[in-house]
């Protein structure tokens, strides 16, 4: 059977970078003066210097996961994952979610379809405890199919609390923080791997009481403990897991990564890598395997870390001098 990968489904992680890369050196024009940038672009959320403290700024959508909620006419968790996609990029570097914006683009209008989105929006803002002040729909039935979700999101966050990973240092622990399953990345391959396979998304998950469409389709878990944690804890890094995987950790410094007990993968992860033949290696790289969120803290300061972070947070290794290292495999 052959090794289905992420690149082969369609998405060549090393690609985007280089295309990011591309953009990033022409995109060059900084405003002076109050609202001036304070961080470069690469991070997970811009920052401009309001006085006092800064303004943060992402945008980011669902990605392909919504196929599947067309696939089975279930959309009132993607509003969820729009949301979290945005806000836990705030949370990494240290912001407050405060206001969001919703974009919406149809091939055809659907009322139906609009209000279960909605119902979503409306949890994952209750959540992060945010106002969604406005937001936008299109209908481009040239460009889209079915529907395309994407928002931006602003939080406030003072500057002597910002997180930027310059902080972190050689004998820091990494702290590791449940995921609630896939999240919004690797839909590409996870889609490409159920395709080519017995199986549909109305079928059963394996002992399990959900069919694989509504597995596919839990929403993202949203962070707002972050907001505690980087309060009460000197905070030297933060990093959302997400597409790529541990190479996420990259962003946030160049320093190593040593992992030593990993968390356990939520079973939906278990239940791909066989069924689509997929390298342990490729999934690391390619989904967030059980861990949502990265912490790294002083050691003395871990346990508290955890508690803050809640239940299944727990310290998964330490700073090293370099690499990425997690059950015997290098990043």
């Amino acid at each position: 059977m052959r090794r289905l990968t992420y690149a082969e489904a369609g998405v060549d992680i090393h690609l985007e970078n280089r295309s990011i890369d591309a953009m990033k050196a022409v995109l060059t024009a900084k405003r002076k003066g109050f609202g001036a940038p304070m961080t470069e672009i690469g991070h997970y959320a811009g920052l401009l210097d309001m006085g006092s403290f800064a303004l943060a700024m992402t945008t980011d959508g669902v990605g392909s996961k919504v196929l599947i909620a067309n696939a089975i006419s279930k959309w009132d968790t993607i509003g969820i994952d729009c949301i979290a996609m945005n806000v836990n990029d705030l949370y990494a570097i240290g912001a407050e979610p405060i206001a969001f914006v919703d974009y919406l683009a149809v091939e055809k209008v659907d009322p139906e379809r609009a209000a279960q989105i909605a119902v979503g929006l409306a949890r994952g803002a209750e959540i992060s405890n945010m106002t969604i002040v406005g937001g936008e729909t299109a209908s481009l039935p040239e460009i889209i199919r079915g529907f395309d979700l994407a928002g931006t999101a602003i939080g406030i966050v003072d500057k002597d609390k910002v997180v930027t990973g310059e902080k972190i240092q050689k004998g820091d622990a990494l702290v590791g923080v449940p995921g609630s399953g896939l999240h919004s990345n690797g839909y590409t391959l996870a889609r490409r791997i159920i395709a080519e396979s017995k199986y549909t998304y109305f079928d059963q998950m394996p002992n399990g009481k959900n069919t694989i469409g509504e597995e596919l389709l839990t929403p993202t878990r949203i962070y707002p403990e972050i907001v505690k944690l980087v309060q009460e804890c000197d905070v030297h890094g933060l990093a959302h897991i997400t597409g790529s995987g541990l190479l996420k950790l990259r962003r946030i410094s160049q320093l190593g990564f040593e992992i030593t007990d990993p968390l356990e993968p939520q079973p939906i992860f278990h239940f791909l890598q066989e069924l689509g033949n997929v390298d342990e290696g490729e999934m690391y790289r390619t989904f967030n395997m059980g861990m949502g969120f990265a912490v790294v803290v002083a050691e003395d300061e871990a346990q508290k870390a955890c508690r803050i972070m809640g239940p299944g947070a727990k310290i998964i290794g330490s700073i090293v001098k370099e690499g990425i290292k997690a059950g015997g495999m290098s990043f």
